[in-house]
């Protein structure tokens, strides 16, 4: 979320027409019924809805729901925290960190926190229990791509997962061009003229990133590569924005439902019953909320429909 984009003059949502905890949680657990068993709350920044272990006890109790994400920037997530998450339900965790060197990392993400806290964040995770913890690195030319071995390196032999993730237009907002992605082969390459690697298969259907394992037995790495090997016909997610707007892919700029805050009565099952129609293979919602944009995403192994992943995101 660029600082030129949303400014302190952006005017965000009124925390009215945003959804509730008792919200979420009751939508989370109408598509449990229908097959859902996996959920990730992700951002913008997760961590900055208060009391969100408070959410995550709520989806925790949802009987069906067999594993709980989080993805984070690292910022607060202390050690106090990341028990505090374990202790609710929480049972993995990714965190986002873009270089090691604290100038590049600041720039890329237009942030006011040293890489040092986002290591111990990671080093918090784990301790917690929060594993395997994944952290994804975001690849642009010109800005990090020189640091991807050096990324790799540190968390080779730690149990800990790279994923590095070609950069796309996610929003709209942050002024993609083609010149700036690494291709996923060139990141492949990259690490196997160091290490000699090979692919591992995926873990489930509609998995976004191609796992890869180090051949001298040190763990393994993953690339997403949305803009050279785009994986639409895979794909399982979709968002719920926090006014009602379901967005089908993360490129779009426009959602194809609105619920405004005065329609919220109307049915669940409706509700549900909608975005089946709209998304009836593989169906994900998601949802966005003060100044940051967080989603809930529910992920199935066996859909009523026959797909092998589905996902659903809620903002809040």
């Amino acid at each position: 979320m660029p600082k030129e984009v949303f400014g302190r003059d952006f005017a965000f949502l009124d925390r009215a027409e945003l959804l509730s905890f008792e919200e979420i949680a009751r939508l989370a657990q109408l598509f449990v019924r229908e097959g859902v068993t996996k959920i990730r709350l992700t951002g913008g920044e997760p961590l900055l809805r208060r009391d969100l272990e408070r959410l995550v006890a709520m989806l925790a109790r949802i009987r069906g729901v067999q594993d709980i994400a989080l993805t984070t920037n690292g910022a607060l997530l202390t050690r106090e925290k990341a028990f505090a998450l374990c202790d609710a339900g929480v049972n993995r965790i990714t965190v986002s960190l873009d270089s090691l060197d604290d100038a590049v990392f600041r720039r890329m993400n237009d942030v006011d926190f040293p890489v040092a806290r986002v290591l111990a964040a990671i080093d918090a995770a784990a301790e917690a229990g929060l594993t395997p913890v994944k952290i994804d690195v975001v690849v642009k030319r010109g800005e990090n791509d020189g640091d991807i071995v050096e990324m790799a390196r540190r968390f080779r032999g730690t149990g800990h997962i790279v994923r590095f993730i070609e950069y796309m237009d996610v929003g709209n907002t942050n002024g993609w061009r083609m010149e700036d992605v690494v291709p996923a082969r060139e990141i492949a390459g990259s690490i196997a003229a160091h290490w000699p690697i090979e692919p591992v298969e995926a873990n489930y259907f509609g998995e976004v990133a191609e796992r890869w394992r180090y051949l001298d037995g040190a763990g393994e790495i993953g690339i997403i590569s949305s803009v050279t090997q785009p994986f639409c016909g895979s794909c399982t997610r979709a968002r719920l924005s926090a006014d009602g707007k379901l967005y089908l892919c993360l490129f779009a700029g426009t959602g194809l439902y609105r619920q405004s805050a005065g329609s919220r009565q109307e049915s669940d099952y409706g509700f549900v019953g909608g975005v089946n129609g709209i998304f009836p293979i593989t169906r994900s919602v998601g949802i966005i909320a003060e100044g940051s944009y967080h989603w809930v995403h529910f992920y199935s192994p066996k859909p009523r429909y026959g797909a092998v992943s589905v996902g659903l995101r809620f903002a809040f």
